[in-house]
């Protein structure tokens, strides 16, 4: 077994419990803090959103990752993936959004840089084996690398792994597999780590705690138009920019009190972006929330045991979601598929759909088109 490893050091502390794990198995263990968004050219766009003191939050992350690595005697480097995050993720993330979608950079920076240049660039100083501080469990089968859910089901992050392939995976180790969130905090602050009770991050990772419409307002400039209640046609008020709103979202709308209406909340449901219109509805009797077949796109299956009949499995549509019933369906081209369900709310294109067969993640697709229960495609 080769016992060197790079490890992807946040500054956080589940990376840190990661190295720390590592490092006790007898791993000869090396941390690299990838910088992946230039915040100081991307600060002077924000008007200093993320500034705090002398210093932007990434850069308190790298000092966090410093202390972290003296404090557990392992080496580390810095190295920055800014082009080819902006390239490969950002680029992509702002015309998913300029199309009406809502997309998830998460995913595609774990499948591009994280697991693709990461790698590359452990290769390049001599090591053969990546570790990350994802809550998620790699099993060999069959000669190849499979991914499953984590132990610890509340902070698996297996869902967010769905685009990287077999092959990258078979270099990937995680430590936290098999450990629980409450024991990474606990196991931290017997080690007295300096990160044992730092924040988890939240949020898009190059975001971060900063507002999300004002950071997409400086990429994709807001246009106001009309909310309509999808169900009367009837204009309620005016939006900020439909690009800024998601399918499903209930919260910043500033709709209430409306004559008419009871006081039930309004939810977004679709999205016109050439005509510039942001539908919503009220749930009761609302049958414009529900979609009873998606076609997904970037099909990644991870492993070589791809079904060409009919599979019925589980799907998570967003992170926190649910495991819901599918049954998928590979469409000749092996790059799509159809998933077929029973009449479920908020799906809607961009979303990453990742499916399961009990706590394995077979494969991931980019939702591309949502259809009612008639099957007739869902244009809003």
């Amino acid at each position: 077994m080769n016992k060197k490893v790079l490890l992807g050091l946040s500054g956080g502390v589940d990376s840190a419990i990661a190295a720390y794990l590592l490092k006790k198995s007898g791993y000869d263990v090396t941390c690299c803090f990838m910088r992946n968004w230039d915040s100081i050219t991307n600060n002077d766009i924000l008007g200093n959103p993320t500034l705090s003191g002398s210093k932007c939050s990434q850069e308190l992350d790298y000092d966090d990752a410093v202390e972290t690595a003296f404090e557990l005697d392992l080496p580390i480097i810095r190295k920055d993936f800014i082009d080819e995050y902006w390239k490969e993720v950002f680029s992509d993330f702002l015309e998913t959004y300029q199309k009406g979608f809502t997309p998830d950079p998460d995913v595609f920076c774990n499948k591009y840089i994280k697991f693709g240049h990461f790698y590359k660039y452990a290769r390049t100083l001599g090591f053969d084996t990546i570790a990350m501080g994802h809550y998620a469990k790699r099993i060999d089968e069959n000669g190849e690398a499979h991914l499953y859910k984590a132990f610890d089901l509340n902070k698996d992050q297996s869902y967010f792994l769905g685009q990287i392939s077999s092959e990258q995976l078979s270099h990937a180790l995680f430590p936290l597999s098999s450990i629980t969130k409450v024991e990474v905090r606990k196991l931290a602050e017997e080690l007295d780590l300096s990160v044992a009770k730092k924040k988890d991050s939240t949020g898009v990772c190059f975001i971060g705690e900063r507002n999300f419409k004002q950071f997409l307002s400086n990429y994709l400039p807001a246009q106001k138009g009309p909310i309509v209640d999808i169900v009367s046609g009837k204009q309620l008020a005016t939006h900020d920019g439909v690009l800024y709103y998601t399918v499903g979202q209930h919260r910043g709308l500033n709709l209430g009190g409306i004559k008419g209406y009871s006081c039930e909340p309004f939810f977004v449901v679709g999205k016109d972006v050439k005509s510039n219109i942001l539908y919503v509805a009220q749930e009761k009797g609302n049958e414009f929330r529900f979609s009873s077949r998606c076609l997904i796109d970037n099909l990644n299956w991870i492993g070589s045991d791809l079904p060409l009949d009919k599979v019925l499995c589980n799907c998570k549509f967003r992170y926190r979601g649910k495991d819901m019933p599918v049954q998928f369906s590979l469409r000749p081209d092996k790059k799509s598929a159809w998933l077929t369900y029973d009449n479920y709310e908020y799906i809607t294109k961009g979303q990453v759909a990742c499916l399961y067969l009990g706590s394995r993640l077979l494969a991931s697709g980019i939702v591309v088109k949502t259809f009612d229960k008639n099957y007739q495609e869902i244009r809003y």
